[in-house]
């Protein structure tokens, strides 16, 4: 199957999934960008978790305090 085919099938889950996926990602790469967070951002900006990464790192993560001063 090629992807012509595949996203005239699948096209209203793949809209979904970006519509989904977007947000999340650029409220954690914001968060990390402002916390200085270099390691996770390059993490969130490589890896596609569908938004999981994400999530986790704007509800945890990003709100855990570091015994080094909260630098990366």
């Amino acid at each position: 199957m090629d992807f012509e085919t595949f996203y005239n099938q699948h096209s209203l889950l793949l809209w979904l999934t970006v519509l989904w996926v977007l947000p999340w990602k650029g409220v954690a790469l914001w968060k990390a960008s402002k916390k200085n967070h270099l390691k996770w951002f390059i993490a969130l900006l490589i890896l596609n978790t569908f938004a999981g990464l994400e999530i986790l790192y704007i509800f945890i993560f990003s709100e855990m305090k570091n015994k080094k001063g909260d630098k990366d």
